[in-house]
């Protein structure tokens, strides 16, 4: 059988202390597969071994440094060739550079010591590990330079960089509940739907739920309901592209009213679709549309201006 080997290789190396660990967190939260410090005699036999799923194409990151068992960058430099050569992998090296200034004040900020110069000054390992990583550094086809950025700014960076298609989408939740089961625990933006009028109270709307064509309109009826439902999707449209710049990976949206059944259900729907159109991929979680309907729970009926209840 033909292992599918994945379609893109990214080998992460560089100066100690200049933001490898962050390069690698922030690729796995994109999606990329990742590994670090592999010891160089088994980077052929993971690439040569197939993926747990058959379908499993993610981007591969591995980390490389001079603490990886078996450094040499020279041999490194002569497998990359290898892997494109015989595999047909595209394979890509990214090289971190940083100021031996600011590595060495992160290094006397963090306690750390370098990794090559445990008994002496960080200088003296950062001057060593420079000169033997020049070969990797001349080689790679991308550099960052990370002495003048935070490590959300190189994370940024990363992602700006090397998401792909589908692999940062931030996953999106639109959940609909009843305010008096409590409100979702992982819920990052909630809207309270109890100043709609309540189809609880017409006998006959009452067993449906916000699913159901007559109880969607009975709410939509509301004279506040379409200037609210613009201001809401107005507000989803700007901060969830802004949700994802900033990397986070899953955004729930709930909305809630008193019993979980009505208004929260049909609102949460329509704003679904709203931002189906709109290009995202929002799944739909309804919590307590099969609780039991109860009078005491929905508070007393309210007359609208309209003569609505």
């Amino acid at each position: 059988m033909t292992s599918k080997r994945p379609k893109q290789i990214l080998l992460v190396t560089g100066i100690s202390g200049a933001g490898k660990s962050t390069v690698l967190r922030t690729l796995e939260d994109l999606g990329w597969e990742t590994v670090d410090n592999l010891p160089l005699l088994l980077l052929n036999r993971l690439l040569d071994t197939a993926p747990g799923d058959a379908d499993d194409d993610r981007p591969l990151a591995i980390g490389i440094g001079t603490q990886t068992r078996g450094f040499d960058p020279e041999n490194i430099v002569r497998r990359i060739k290898k892997l494109r050569e015989e595999h047909g992998h595209d394979v890509g090296t990214l090289f971190l550079e940083c100021s031996g200034a600011e590595l060495e004040r992160r290094y006397s900020e963090t306690r750390r010591r370098h990794p090559m110069a445990q008994d002496r000054p960080a200088q003296d390992g950062i001057a060593h590990e420079r000169e033997l990583l020049t070969p990797l550094r001349s080689w790679a086809n991308r550099l960052i330079d990370t002495t003048d950025l935070s490590a959300n700014e190189l994370a940024q960076q990363i992602r700006t960089t090397f998401s792909g298609a589908g692999l940062s989408d931030t996953v999106i939740s639109v959940v609909s509940f009843g305010f008096a089961r409590g409100l979702p625990r992982d819920a990052d933006l909630v809207f309270d739907m109890r100043f709609l009028r309540n189809p609880h109270w017409d006998p006959a709307l009452r067993p449906g739920t916000g699913k159901d064509p007559k109880v969607a309109a009975y709410i939509a009826a509301d004279p506040a309901y379409p200037a609210a439902m613009a201001q809401i999707e107005s507000l989803l449209l700007l901060l969830l592209p802004r949700y994802q710049a900033e990397g986070k990976a899953y955004v729930t949206i709930a909305f809630g009213c008193t019993g979980g059944r009505h208004r929260s259900v049909h609102v949460a729907e329509r704003m679904a679709a709203r931002l189906r159109g709109a290009g995202f991929s929002p799944t739909v979680t309804h919590r307590d549309t099969k609780t039991a309907p109860q009078d005491s729970l929905e508070g007393a009926p309210v007359t609208t201006a309209g003569g609505g209840v």
